[in-house]
């Protein structure tokens, strides 16, 4: 009987290595997604005007943020703090890889969108895609995307979209969602873990 049972022991432990490798359980300040089924892909033009996908950034932890260039408060906000992150990173700044989706094609160009994430921090990436593109990534990624008419007449529109900052590992895994207004510390103390699950 021991050595059935043996047997069956063994069997289950191979049994559980032939699936997919999960990340080891870790506590996280921001929600932990990890295994979610969607954020597995995008594909868009970046602000220098290569075509980019996740797969290029393999190796680094990539923060996804949806916004646009005249957006009032919530996107600079944002941006802002993940600058702040990547400058006490230090070196290991070099291994994050943030990325600003445009949900405002008609008006945000490339060269617009390069202004505007450059003057942040020079690493940061803009990308855009045309109507459709736009609507696939923001779909993939569950995020909630609503232009408004202007408030005046000759006045600019607005869009309404989700605040949140999606966060994957350098495996390419989405592993986090931070909501917005969760603070740098937040984001600084997660990153650092996702970076030391790699080394």
């Amino acid at each position: 009987m021991k050595r059935i049972h043996l047997s069956a022991i063994l069997l289950l432990a191979l049994l559980g290595g032939c699936g997919p490798q999960q990340p080891a359980a870790v506590k996280f300040q921001l929600t932990d997604v990890t295994g979610a089924d969607f954020g597995k892909s995008l594909a868009l033009t970046d602000h220098t005007g290569k075509p980019r996908t996740l797969a290029d950034f393999q190796g680094k932890v990539v923060v996804i943020f949806f916004g646009f260039t005249q957006c009032p408060d919530v996107c600079p906000t944002t941006l802002a703090e993940m600058a702040k992150v990547v400058k006490e990173l230090g070196a290991d700044g070099a291994k994050v890889q943030v990325l600003f989706v445009s949900v405002d094609p008609e008006r945000d160009t490339k060269e617009l969108l390069k202004q505007y994430v450059t003057v942040i921090n020079p690493t940061f990436l803009g990308l855009v895609g045309d109507a459709e593109a736009t609507v696939r990534a923001a779909r993939e990624f569950k995020v909630y995307v609503q232009k408004q008419p202007p408030k005046t007449p000759g006045g600019s529109y607005s869009v309404d979209h989700s605040a949140g900052t999606f966060i994957l590992d350098q495996q390419g895994r989405l592993r986090l969602f931070a909501q917005y207004g969760v603070g740098a510390a937040a984001l600084l103390g997660d990153i650092k873990t996702l970076l030391k699950q790699a080394s």
